[in-house]
């Protein structure tokens, strides 16, 4: 009987495999588990660039009257929100933007049709019955002659403030308020809060109703019509009350309108340099727009800007702040903000060296015609549908 002690020596040897019959898998023979990819996750864009690239968008809808101009704007900020808008609830707000884009259009020709223009027109739509009034009132005219060059006006003029609002829906849609705050200055924090809570109210009321609705809709309620819309008013005013004090308790946890002691003369040299850069700006772009300050307006531009931003630099001091994982501002928000200024350049020189192809004439109606060199530009605007990253899916 061999001894406990014997070691591995006196362990039996497995038997080996029968002739004949299937050998067993070798530890290397075995497939490898595949290892899952992990995706790498590139960093959003940047608030900031999303609300120039609108802007920019914006500005260039002010130069021109043309519709077809004006539609191609339109499309282009529809195309890129469609492409690269995030699965969030203040993301939903485009399409309200765009409702009360046509409304304001709607609201222009109507006020055009009742209250009449001073522009005189030949071809005569419609008459209403006019009414009389009093010798006070003289210029403000109620019914007669609806004209084709008065609609026509009206048309464009409406439809360039529906661009614009459309622009700014653009980036009420792309850029998120919370990570636009975080990247203002120290100096304009408390200002932009107030900004970013008047910004955020639009998408939050508009997804309280659709919550409403949709709880309506599933217990077999009315969502629409006079009835429904007073019965959702009230759950969503008291939702916004709720949210108002949540809001206030927050800010009054975090600190918000605490500065920190700073010299006196670090104060009045921050007010002096913030006002005098601020009156050098509107200095400098009165000299732009005219034709006499064409020499000074530049030099005090630059002034006023250097001189407002190193107060803005000096004025961060009253509220330090810390930012946990900044937004870096790296080459695609680059990329967008300057496919938006080109836009918004492009159009600038356009309407001062061919006015005429940008504002087509009403008196006489002129057809529109799509000049070709605005419109190539306004399609650089769609470069952020290509060089952002897609948005994240839900998880």
């Amino acid at each position: 009987m061999p001894s406990a002690s014997c070691g591995q020596s006196c362990r039996r040897a497995a038997p080996g495999p029968k002739t004949g019959g299937t050998p067993p898998a070798r530890a290397s023979e075995t497939p490898p588990t595949a290892t899952p990819t992990r995706r790498t996750r590139q960093a959003p864009l940047h608030p900031a660039a999303w609300w120039l690239w609108s802007l920019s968008l914006g500005i260039a809808a002010t130069r021109t009257t043309n519709p077809l101009l004006l539609t191609l704007l339109i499309a282009t900020s529809a195309y890129v929100v469609a492409a690269r808008r995030p699965n969030t609830p203040w993301a939903r707000s485009y399409s309200a933007f765009v409702k009360l884009a046509l409304a304001v259009l709607l609201i222009r020709l109507t006020f055009a049709v009742t209250l009449g223009s001073p522009l005189p027109g030949t071809h005569v739509i419609i008459t209403l019955p006019e009414v009389p009034l009093p010798d006070w009132a003289q210029g403000i005219r109620l019914g007669g002659k609806v004209t084709a060059e008065t609609l026509t006006f009206a048309f464009y003029d409406g439809l360039k403030l529906a661009t614009l609002l459309i622009c700014v829906g653009a980036a009420n849609a792309l850029a998120s308020p919370t990570r636009l705050l975080k990247s203002l200055p120290g100096a304009l924090y408390e200002m932009g809060v107030a900004v970013v809570v008047a910004l955020t109210f639009a998408p939050h009321l508009i997804a309280d109703v659709q919550r409403l609705r949709a709880a309506r809709r599933l217990r077999g309620r009315p969502d629409s019509g006079l009835r429904g819309l007073l019965q959702v008013g009230l759950p969503v005013l008291e939702g916004a009350l709720e949210r108002s004090v949540a809001l206030a308790a927050a800010m009054d946890a975090r600190g918000y309108g605490r500065t920190a002691d700073v010299p006196p003369r670090v104060r009045r040299t921050t007010n002096t340099l913030t006002l005098g850069g601020l009156l050098g700006v509107c200095a400098g772009t009165y000299g732009l727009l005219t034709a006499e300050g064409g020499t000074y307006g530049v030099p005090v531009l630059l002034a006023g800007v250097t001189a407002a931003l190193a107060g803005l630099r000096l004025g961060g001091r009253r509220t330090p702040r810390t930012r946990y994982r900044p937004d870096p501002w790296g080459a695609r928000a680059w990329l967008v903000t300057a496919s938006g200024a080109a836009v918004a350049a492009a159009l600038a020189w356009a309407s001062v060296h061919d006015p005429a192809a940008l504002h087509p004439g009403v008196i006489p109606l002129t057809t529109p015609t799509l000049p070709l060199y605005p419109a190539a530009a306004i399609l650089l605007g769609l470069l952020p549908a290509f060089v952002t990253p897609p948005p994240e899916e839900p998880s």
